[in-house]
């Protein structure tokens, strides 16, 4: 029995979806059982927990042979990530309570990153559950190819994209999530010792000026990037409603900078076979 976290969203369902059809028994430890009535009926044994309760996740883990973690995304955190570790100190807990056969979680590219950025969130994950007392594993995942959904609509109607990720011709490590999906469900079958990293992204890094082509050959029509200046940034992320936007801010940098990167570099990361062509064309007729 795999016990997968975040099945609501795109990683967590990815992976159950590929553990379902290699004919796995799948746990979907989730919030709400009515958001999650689809895997139910796909065979899925539920367990409810919240990511803030260390009994019922306890609960949830027990008897597993491995888990998949997805920690829950924090896109405005306070100063310092006081969130992120709170939420850590639970799951420690119950991690050691339940003691599953080996724990994979879902991590990012520039996890390792020394500059101060909202992506500096799951390097404090990765340190703090690297010292479990169970197998470990940390599955850094590019940029993800799906980002681009936000894109869809104004790409339809003005024909142009904004970019945050300049010069519009700089490649970035991107993967599409069911490439995410496939890796992890394989290291939860796999057997290692200790703490263990993947970084994966796609064969070919992506440009922003390579993902308006992709939506022009998807939709028929002429799309182009256009830059977001940097100095409007801060402003249009408190309109937003973001009180913190420095970490969203920094890790955009990051990219743009170049230091937001693999640990092991290009050469090394593992390779999923998602194009960006493929990702958006899927994007655009909804698949």
């Amino acid at each position: 029995m795999f016990a997968v976290t975040g099945m609501t969203g795109q990683v967590g369902a990815a992976v159950a979806d590929h553990l379902l059809k290699d004919g796995a028994e799948v746990r979907a430890v989730v919030r709400n059982p009515e958001k999650a009535a689809g895997w139910k009926a796909r065979g899925c044994e539920l367990a409810v927990a919240d990511i803030n309760d260390a009994a019922s996740l306890t609960f949830a883990f027990e008897d597993a042979e491995a888990v998949f973690l997805v920690i829950p995304p924090l896109f405005d955190p306070t100063p310092g990530f006081p969130e992120v570790r709170t939420m850590l100190a639970t799951l420690k807990t119950a991690l050691e309570a339940a003691k599953p056969g080996k724990l994979v979680c879902l991590s990012t590219v520039g996890a390792q990153a020394a500059q101060p950025n909202l992506l500096s969130q799951l390097g404090i994950v990765e340190k703090e559950l690297s010292t479990l007392s169970i197998p470990v594993a940390f599955l850094r995942a590019a940029w993800f190819m799906e980002n681009a959904a936000w894109d869809v609509a104004p790409a339809r109607e003005s024909g142009a994209i904004p970019s945050f990720l300049q010069p519009l011709d700089r490649v970035v490590p991107m993967v599409a999530v069911d490439d995410i999906g496939a890796l992890g469900a394989r290291m939860l079958r796999e057997d290692w010792q200790g703490v263990r990293l993947a970084e994966l992204e796609a064969e070919e890094r992506v440009s922003p000026a390579m993902i308006a082509a992709a939506f022009a050959k998807a939709l028929g029509k002429p799309v182009a990037a256009q830059l977001v200046p940097r100095d409007s940034w801060e402003e249009l992320f408190r309109t937003q409603g973001m009180k913190n936007p420095e970490p969203r801010i920094r890790m955009l940098d990051g990219f743009n900078e170049g230091w937001i990167d693999f640990e092991s570099g290009r050469e090394k990361s593992l390779k999923g076979t998602t194009t960006i062509e493929t990702a958006i064309r899927r994007l655009v007729s909804g698949a």
